[in-house]
């Protein structure tokens, strides 16, 4: 009896070795304006080295620069699924290993990345970076439940998902200037402070709070290094990137045009897939005499209604939100229409935020306290929620 079973054990071994041997990689055409990184977020896949080093491998690469229009594999096995189970189909027979791999497969299939569910055409996909039990891989997969974001910074990188509120919406985050401008600046206390730097932050925050709700999000003014940050004052730099890796030009509408192709590039893709909504949310402060002080407005493009009413419902929200937690203080901020670059040219609606004088000394502990750069992301978010 115990060598029955033992043969048994060793038949189902061998079963699950031989039976997912025969697998090809994806191969995946470079859009417009996509990089090497974007490519691998556009199927699921974190910017890890190991995906990188992995891509650059199986492409035979020595750098990553990518042509337009070219095929280039992607770390993603692709089996012929057996109609009968995943482990059978890729000859593992971890069940948390499978349930995990069913749950991507699922996700790229509802995000319009693949075109149809894997039991439909039988065609499995299977990422090399996702938790592998029997090769003792440990590597966190990017699924919903829990994504790592690295642009958020080691801390803040693991978002959990609290809520679908947001499932089907895009969302696209543009913190003002940044690369080689730095935006309004002012002084605090012998420190320089600098617009996008702050702006940024915020935006951030913004960014993962959105992701929390499950949301798709892009950050088009990029940091490589920076993250959310928690100090009083953000050391300002030049090397941020326009989505999803362009060097920003100083020219200001050679600038505003990259962010706007970036943006419609990504809504035409999105809108392809049948994106429930899109939106753009444009963050900047103000700079203002020093005496002046000012709360947090918006603008709106004069020919868009839901960019109104967008913005109606950001004001509204922080109106409540001081009568709250400041009572007696009094809110001014405005909606205004106005023909900017940003409103008119981008296919989503949009909404351009301005958050406080940088110049001014009460306005500036809106940015330079974490608290409160955090209490001005939430802020937004409950008012996007409110975007019906």
């Amino acid at each position: 009896m115990i060598f029955k079973i033992l043969n048994l054990i060793i038949l189902l071994h061998t079963f699950f070795q031989l039976a997912g041997q025969n697998y090809e990689y994806l191969r995946a055409e470079v859009q417009k304006g996509e990089g090497a990184y974007s490519l691998l977020e556009r199927h699921g896949l974190d910017r890890s080295h190991s995906n990188l080093d992995r891509f650059k491998q199986i492409n035979q690469l020595n750098d990553l620069n990518l042509y337009i229009g070219k095929r280039y594999k992607v770390p993603i096995r692709v089996y012929q699924y057996n109609a009968t189970s995943i482990r059978t189909t890729i000859g593992n027979s971890d069940y948390d290993y499978a349930v995990a791999i069913q749950k991507y497969n699922e996700l790229m299939h509802k995000l319009g990345v693949k075109e149809k569910d894997y039991r439909e055409d039988n065609i499995l996909w299977v990422p090399e970076h996702l938790p592998d039990k029997q090769n003792n891989e440990s590597k966190e997969p990017n699924l919903a439940g829990s994504s790592i974001f690295p642009i958020f910074g080691k801390e803040y990188e693991k978002v959990d998902i609290q809520s679908t509120a947001l499932t089907g919406h895009v969302y696209y985050i543009v913190a003002g200037h940044g690369g080689p401008d730095p935006g309004a600046m002012g002084n605090y206390n012998g420190h320089v402070l600098c617009e996008d730097e702050y702006a940024y932050d915020i935006s951030l925050r913004l960014a993962r709070n959105l992701l929390e709700q499950n949301a798709t999000v892009y950050m088009i003014n990029r940091d490589p290094n920076d993250g959310i940050r928690s100090g009083a004052y953000l050391e300002p730099d030049k090397d941020e990137v326009c989505y999803p890796e362009q060097v920003i030009p100083l020219n200001q509408i050679r600038r505003l045009n990259q962010r706007v192709d970036a943006i419609n590039s990504l809504y035409n893709q999105h809108k392809k897939v049948g994106a429930k909504k899109q939106r753009a949310i444009i963050i900047h402060v103000d700079s203002r005499a020093t005496g002046q002080r000012i709360d947090m407005f918006f603008y709106h493009n004069p020919k868009s209604k839901n960019g109104k009413k967008l913005a109606e419902n950001l004001r509204n929200t922080i109106a409540q939100k001081y009568d709250q937690h400041q009572k007696g203080r009094g809110y001014n901020g405005t909606v205004k229409a106005r023909n900017l670059h940003m409103l008119r040219e981008t296919y989503p609606v949009a909404v351009y935020a301005e958050l406080g004088n940088i110049r001014n000394y009460k306005d500036q502990k809106r940015f330079i306290i974490e608290d409160n750069r955090q209490a001005v992301a939430n802020w937004l978010l409950e008012g996007i929620m409110k975007d019906d």
